[in-house]
């Protein structure tokens, strides 16, 4: 980097507004919580920030135990966090109690930030640049963004207030619900995607299943002729895939979270407010129940059905179908509890065998 990057960084703009100032009472309102210790009522707030790096103007946040050494040390004015770790904050500090601190914290952020709560055109300009390419049979309702490179094909549908970005591809007849958002380099085909739905850069949307037939002299493509269903508030990672359906439909719930770099197979159904982490690849006809989560680089084998609200931990192997509600973990998933008690008494059994290496000179 040139030698004066440091200072170049320093005067560069941020790329979000940052608003307010408010009082606390403003806050406390805008978050759903309470104010427990105001020692400077008419003080005003200008900023979030973490504890370490927040000053008396600043509202910091302690979601965990674990940082309540850097509650002790913070200059923060105030703090937003749970009722059971208000003795923990320093009594100069004003106090914002929440029932649900994650959920208080992302609200503060998007009081503060209003901006930042759905992803923004690159390009800088609104409406529809002269360098897009849209097909004359598109049908676009007012308030559309297609920035420079922008595809959108034959009788597609775009929603009021959609955001195409550039170079993404919007293939014949899909149809963009009204203010979603489809990230650069985005390509979608064969599919319905609702309202407020964000498609971030490179994600994949309705390309081909994995779907071949092996016989005695090659290997036969079946056709796959359904689509992708992604519903309402539903939120896709940067370069994820979702293949289009074999004969019915490949379906994202409403709501649902899915992270960078996932892998969703044919037919798949994935439930309302699930949540898949980076990594995770998901087989054909996998079921995946309302609000389950599945942790990084989980792998699930094709027509298996995860209950709703179950937990599979990362990099955990699913092999059979898992009741809802469970915790589950392990190369192939099984109760937490139980591989937990199995890797203990497998970690026993090693280091008893390393000790016996060791008396009989063997070394370890």
């Amino acid at each position: 980097m040139p030698r004066d990057s440091e200072s170049e960084a320093r005067a560069a703009p941020f790329f979000f507004e940052r608003a307010g100032p408010f009082r606390l009472e403003e806050i406390a309102s805008l978050v759903g919580a309470r104010i427990a210790r105001d020692p400077d009522p008419s003080r005003r707030y200008v900023s979030v920030a973490p504890l370490g790096a927040a000053d008396e103007e600043s509202v910091g946040f302690l979601l965990s135990r674990v940082h309540a050494e850097a509650l002790r040390k913070s200059a923060a004015g105030a703090c937003l966090l749970a009722e059971e770790n208000a003795s923990l904050a320093p009594e100069r500090m004003a106090l914002l109690i929440s029932d649900n601190p994650h959920r208080a914290y992302a609200d503060l952020c998007g009081v503060f930030y209003p901006e930042a709560r759905r992803p923004s055109p690159l390009y800088g300009e609104a409406g529809v640049s002269a360098a897009a390419h849209i097909h004359k049979t598109a049908r676009l309702e007012d308030g559309i963004t297609a920035e420079p490179g922008a595809v959108i094909g034959a009788e597609a549908s775009i929603g009021r207030g959609a955001v195409i970005c550039a170079h993404a591809v919007v293939g014949a007849g899909v149809v963009i619900g009204r203010e979603s958002y489809l990230g650069p380099h985005v390509s979608v085909s064969h599919a319905i995607i609702g309202d407020r739905v964000f498609i971030h850069a490179g994600a994949r949307i309705g390309q081909d299943g994995f779907a071949f037939a092996p016989h005695e002299k090659g290997i036969a493509k079946i056709p796959q002729t359904g689509r992708v269903i992604i519903q309402n508030d539903a939120d896709i990672g940067a370069n994820t895939a979702i293949d289009r359906g074999g004969l019915e439909d490949t379906v994202i719930g409403e709501g649902a979270k899915i992270d960078n770099l996932v892998q969703i197979g044919h037919n798949c159904r994935i439930g309302r407010y699930a949540i898949l982490v980076s990594q995770v690849g998901l087989s054909g006809s996998v079921r995946v129940g309302d609000g389950a989560v599945l942790g990084g680089q989980v792998g699930v084998a094709d027509h298996i059905e995860i209950g709703a609200g179950a937990r599979v931990g990362a990099q955990s192997g699913v092999n059979r179908s898992l009741p809802a509600g469970g915790q589950y973990h392990g190369h192939l998933a099984k109760p937490y509890l139980q591989w937990r008690k199995e890797k203990i008494a497998l970690d026993r059994l090693a280091q008893e065998f390393l000790k016996k290496r060791v008396k009989k000179g063997r070394g370890a």
